[in-house]
């Protein structure tokens, strides 16, 4: 029997409802410091053990493992300390608010010998985990570039809130949305190393709405990126919270030597014969939160690497950090 902790039951009632559907695994107690919605939560789920400090829980020597779904500025203090006392720990995107908080994470789980795993539930869909398979048998051919994006017409997430304090979230859209969408592009390309960043930010919404609802806007409402990488690829990456756009779009598209790709519905564009082909491939229907804790579970019980590891998670940070960055200095910004 495997035992868990959650810190936060927000998103982390979507850990708690993945734990549920594996064998031999106990959620032991979860932590928040909304009492009403923490104990609501535990008598949904049935886990006999609350508590509103995460130093406390990380003391219960039963728990082998933690699920860290608390605000980004959390991210860091939570996981080091499930580290210290020895757990495994599955922490929510993005790794934390900036890159230094992230390496000690990485360097914390190195010392504690745990599996670091992120949640990029992303890679763990029934479409991309088709994609990844037909890119590593050559189908795409080199991937040189691609262009990814989440973009919102309107959809500023906890206005005045966490969401939109700088302090707490590391900033706003790009970090919240670009995250996704980065990691799964950077696995699909095979997560080449990023070497130099141009990016810029805006907030041309947020600072007025939160002036008249009030609360902190302190963070931008759509930023975009041009990464290049190691391997000589080029990514284009574009999110945001509010524009004026005709509606919300999630994208990613990737350009190869052999084919190109896409997604909703995943599609392979090819030439075959001399001829322009577009395929739609059929896929399984799985859902990515739910996969994503099965094969942290997986990871424990058989002691293996998980397919999203914290140095992923780092070399998106690396990414984001170098994109604000850029867009404060007005400059392109290299990653050693």
């Amino acid at each position: 029997m495997i035992k868990v902790g959650i810190v936060g039951v927000g998103i982390g009632r979507l850990h708690a409802a993945g734990y549920k559907k594996c064998p031999d695994v106990e959620i032991k107690a979860l932590c928040d410091i909304n009492e009403e919605r923490l104990r609501k939560t535990a008598e949904e789920f049935g886990v006999p053990d609350v508590y509103t400090d995460y130093r406390e829980m990380m003391q219960d020597p039963e728990i082998d493992a933690v699920s860290v779904c608390t605000p980004n500025a959390l991210h860091a203090p939570v996981a080091i300390a499930a580290f210290e006392a020895g757990k495994h720990v599955i922490c929510e995107k993005p790794l934390a608010t900036n890159a230094d908080e992230g390496r000690a994470m990485v360097e914390a789980a190195k010392k504690a010998g745990t599996i670091f795993m992120m949640a990029f539930n992303n890679r763990f869909r029934g479409d991309t985990q088709l994609l990844k398979k037909c890119i590593e048998t050559g189908e795409l051919g080199e991937i040189y570039y691609a262009k990814t994006g989440w973009l919102r017409r309107k959809g500023i997430p906890g206005m005045g809130g966490w969401f939109t304090t700088k302090a707490m979230s590391g900033g706003g859209p790009l970090i919240d949305l670009g995250v996704h969408v980065l990691d799964l592009t950077l696995w699909l390309m095979g997560n080449p190393k990023p070497v130099y960043v141009v990016g810029s930010t805006y907030a041309k919404f947020g600072p007025d709405l939160a002036r008249q609802r009030g609360g902190t806007y302190d963070v931008e409402d759509l930023a975009t990126g041009m990464v290049k990488l190691e391997n000589g690829a080029t990514v284009f990456v574009e999110a945001s919270w509010h524009s004026h756009i005709q509606r919300e779009v999630i994208y990613t598209q990737l350009v190869g030597t052999k084919g190109g790709a896409e997604f909703d519905p995943l599609r392979i564009y090819k030439d075959v014969n001399g001829n322009s082909a577009d395929l739609i491939i059929q896929h399984p229907n799985v859902s990515g939160h739910e996969m994503e804790i099965l094969h942290f579970v997986e990871c424990i019980r058989e002691k293996k690497t998980p397919i999203a590891t914290g140095e992923h998670g780092l070399h998106i940070q690396l990414i984001l950090d170098a994109i604000y960055e850029s867009a404060r200095t007005g400059k392109g910004v290299e990653i050693a």
